[in-house]
């Protein structure tokens, strides 16, 4: 066998020997804790004390239930778009990064129409 054939060989052993990375892994948050920081560092002013979203400078988005893989949410938390303040490293760790999206994710979300009487009511 040529070497270039064993090379080949090697590495697709190695590669399926690793198991596949997600594009959801996140670090294990702590919801509880993610509540407090959210709370402390003022995330609520715009995005409402359970991330139902608001409008304090413009549309902030629904946060609770956020379909948003981690690694946007984290890059739109250090290097924002639009009127959102940066949260540097100084003001928010990678653990409280990852707290806040637990907490986040721990949230009810939208409940359905059809589960708001006052919508139904013909």
């Amino acid at each position: 066998m040529n070497w270039l054939v064993q090379a080949v060989i090697v590495m697709v052993g190695l590669a399926a020997a690793v198991p596949p990375a997600t594009a959801q892994e996140v670090a294990k948050g702590d919801a509880a804790n993610g509540r407090k920081v959210y709370l402390a560092d003022g995330c609520y002013q715009c995005h409402g004390r359970v991330g139902q979203g608001g409008l304090m400078t413009g549309p902030a988005p629904i946060l609770a239930q956020t379909k948003m893989p981690f690694a946007a949410f984290h890059r739109q938390l250090r290097n924002p778009i639009n009127d959102m303040p940066p949260y540097s490293e100084n003001l928010l760790s990678e653990k409280e990064v990852a707290d806040i999206y637990a907490f986040l994710q721990s949230l009810p979300g939208r409940r359905p129409v059809k589960d708001i009487p006052i919508l139904n009511n013909n």
